[in-house]
């Protein structure tokens, strides 16, 4: 196992040195010899006994001549006794001890070292004494450089951190010259704006035992050719004014301030020049190109915080911008929002009042008071007269004009623009006798037919109606217009309707009257056929003449079947009248009760079978399984069926089919039921379609055979069925015809 070199051992593990594996009196002198670090062996009197070649190089002697002289004869005296101290305390202890020294070496350079003193043995037993330095000023340059590297990684960061913490452009530049100043140790660092709106020193750092020192800021100032240079990134670099070869305006502005070196760095970025960074030191000073190169570093950051920091004002400026614009917009809004409550709650007097007046005044109370002027009013017109009349007015303390009536020839200057449809807004050049000089704001209320009138505002001589104002003024003189018109049409309406009124109450007590009166005469013609029917049978058995087919009968039963027939058809047809007038004033009697459909529609229906029969025609009954019971008035639904079923049978042609078909509503069987009478071979015109449940009107040509009819029957079905809570409806098309009734099953909650 090899012995370790002596200098990688720790001083208190290195043990003694000992040669006696080598040959008596022989020692390994080629090995230290090739230690690179100056080695020395001396005896116990401190008389060298070896040097190695870089021992010879620090002392600056040939080794023969070195050789057996003491130590201290020859090293520094601080150096010798540094290394007798070492030796005793080696000799005395057995340990290694190491030690400091500084010297200057045959070359006349300064050495720091550091050495070690241990004791060993020679191979004859004698005590000996070795000394191993080691040069550190290598060291202690990367110590200063990893120094200096950690101080500008530090004043980058700090610069770097306050970049954050500050937007504020005069905040940053005077904590990024004062961290200067302190990390170059100069006596002044300012930092020299070249902006064209302010140019000068905008932040400085100075040294407490400095301040007051130097000459004014302004007398540190920059040519145009400097600027030209700096904004091509050229810097300036002065250790000593007096050695230095600068322009005699250069060295004029340094000595004014009090300035013997200086180092100034241009802040540039993109061509544009942001200002200067000047180092300024009372004294001469190297300048290391360490310190230039940070200061560089320095010049970048502040590059990038100017720009950032100068869109940050920007955007600060933009933002106030904006918030005087939206809080602009905002009032704005708030007034359109005033103004459209104001026209809301006009619009609203408007939509639910037809009273003009009210709405009138309404209206300019609510646009003096919105828009806080002095006063309005609103005025008609007539046209044929060529005369405005004021109507309506609200002010505060301006006297009345209500009632006034203009001429509008005598103004034709206002009211021709007015008659156009044209607003305006003007100050009255002479004073008013009563208002003074007014400010006044003329819009006219104007609809489609032409100008009604016009509304006018009135104010303080040097106020001004802004678009918004004037948009709030027009749409109250629409709405006004709005109720003008309609108050008149209301008025026109109102009168017609009283004519029409009056018409129809007149129809009415007619169509009474005409109803009683002739059903007393038809009830005596009925009561009279009956009597003479008694006594025709009596005398020529007309009960079994009129059994017979029509053209089998005597004369007298062909005659007394007509008069009967007649009779009972004048009286049908005075009953609908009546009830229709029941149905119409409400009346008409009702008497709910439960109906099983398909039970009685099976007996009811055969009269109707046997008719239709005589007629060639089929009549057919489908009524669906499981039927809710109806709960109606039975003669009301026996009416409405027996009206449906005589036109059906009526108006089908002969060799056609009648089907009456019920059944539950398929969206709510147990809430209504469904009756539909469809015939075939008959179709009534589309145009015909929505005029047919009307009273008194009948389908043109719809009666082929010349049957007759009053027209009431269908507006008598119509009546009946909305009576009963239902809904009657008419398809035709397709060659058939079908009326579909719908009905609740339960009277009483339908009603």
């Amino acid at each position: 196992m090899s012995t370790p070199p002596l200098d990688s051992v720790p001083p208190r593990e290195r043990p003694s040195l000992d040669f006696a594996a080598h040959a008596p009196g022989e020692m390994p002198w080629e090995m230290l010899d090739a230690i690179a670090a100056p080695l020395w062996i001396t005896d116990q009197q401190y008389r060298w006994i070896f040097l190695n070649a870089a021992c010879t190089l620090l002392v600056g002697s040939d080794r023969s001549a070195l050789l057996g002289q003491r130590q201290m004869d020859v090293l520094p005296l601080g150096v010798s006794q540094e290394v007798m101290a070492a030796g005793q305390r080696a000799m005395a202890s057995g340990e290694a001890q190491p030690f400091a020294v500084e010297m200057t070496d045959a070359a006349g350079d300064y050495r720091r070292l550091t050495a070690t003193a241990w004791r060993f043995f020679a191979p004859n037993g004698e005590l000996r004494l070795m000394v191993s330095l080691q040069d550190i000023a290598p060291l202690h340059q990367v110590e200063q450089t990893l120094q200096r590297q950690s101080e500008r990684e530090r004043l980058l960061g700090a610069i770097a951190q306050h970049l954050l913490q500050f937007l504020n452009s005069e905040d940053l530049l005077q904590t990024t010259v004062n961290e200067v100043r302190r990390f170059l140790r100069t006596d002044r660092v300012l930092f020299y704006s070249v902006e064209p709106d302010y140019r000068g020193v905008v932040a400085e750092s100075a040294r407490s035992t400095m301040a007051g020192s130097m000459m004014p800021q302004t007398d540190l100032s920059f040519t145009t050719a400097d600027l030209v240079r700096y904004r091509q990134g050229e810097i300036d670099i002065v250790d000593d004014v007096a050695t230095a070869h600068l322009p005699a305006a250069d060295l004029a502005r340094l000595e004014l301030a009090q300035v013997k070196a200086c180092l100034i760095m241009p802040i540039v970025q993109a061509e544009s020049l942001y200002g200067l960074v000047c180092a300024l030191n009372g004294g001469p000073r190297p300048w290391a190109t360490w310190e230039i190169e940070t200061l560089r570093d320095v010049a970048t950051q502040m590059a990038g915080a100017i720009k950032q920091a100068r869109l940050y004002n920007q955007v600060q400026r933009l933002n106030t911008d904006l918030e005087q614009q939206v809080a602009q917009r905002t009032e704005e809004l708030q007034t359109a929002l005033e103004f459209e409550a104001t026209l809301k709650r006009i619009t609203d007097r408007v939509r639910d009042s037809l009273d003009v007046n009210q709405i009138m005044l309404t209206a300019v109370k609510e646009l003096t008071e919105a828009l806080e002027v002095k006063g309005s009013n609103t005025s008609l017109y007539d046209l044929e007269q060529g005369t405005s009349t004021i109507y309506y007015e609200y002010n505060s303390s301006s006297p009345s004009y209500q009632g006034r009536v203009a001429q509008m020839e005598a103004f034709p200057e206002v009211y021709h623009q007015l008659l156009d449809g044209q607003y305006f807004q003007f100050c009255s050049v002479e004073p008013n006798p009563v208002r003074g000089y007014v400010a006044m704001l003329a819009c006219p209320i104007v609809d489609d037919r032409g100008v009604l009138g016009d509304l006018w505002l009135i104010n303080g001589r040097d106020y001004g109606f802004n678009d918004i104002e004037i948009r709030l003024v027009q749409q109250v003189a629409n709405q006004c217009a709005i109720a003008i018109r309609q108050a008149r049409l209301y008025q026109a309406a109102q009168s017609q309707v009283a004519e029409l009124e009056r018409l129809n109450t007149l129809k009415d007590d007619f169509l009474s009257t005409v109803s009683h009166e002739l059903r007393t005469p038809v009830t005596s013609m009925r009561v009279a056929l009956q009597l003479l029917g008694v006594t025709l049978n009596q005398e020529f058995d007309l009960t079994a003449d009129l059994q017979k087919p029509r053209a089998e009968q005597t004369r007298i039963g062909r005659y007394f079947s007509i008069l009967q027939e007649e009779c009972e058809r004048e009286i049908s047809l005075i009953n609908d009248l009546l009830d229709l007038q029941r149905l119409d004033v409400g009346n008409h009697p009702i008497q709910p009760e439960p109906i099983l459909l398909d039970t009685w529609l099976a007996n009811w229906i055969d009269s109707f079978v046997t008719r239709a029969k005589s007629r060639d025609q089929t009549l057919r009954l489908v009524v669906a399984p499981a039927m809710p019971v109806l709960y109606t008035d039975l003669a009301s639904l026996e009416r409405v069926l027996a009206e449906l079923l005589n036109n059906a049978c009526k108006y089908t042609p002969p060799g056609e089919h009648i089907t009456l078909d019920v059944s539950a509503h398929p969206n709510a069987p147990g809430e209504q039921v469904v009756i539909a009478l469809t015939n075939t071979g008959v179709t009534i015109p589309v145009e015909e379609m929505p005029r047919i449940f009307d009273k008194f009107y009948r389908v043109p040509s719809a009666d082929p055979w010349k049957q007759g009819g009053t027209g009431l029957g269908l507006a008598l079905v119509k009546k009946l069925v909305g009576h009963l809570g239902g809904d009657v409806e008419v398809t035709s098309e397709g060659n058939q015809t079908c009326f579909t009734i719908t009905l609740p099953t339960q009277l009483a909650l339908a009603r």
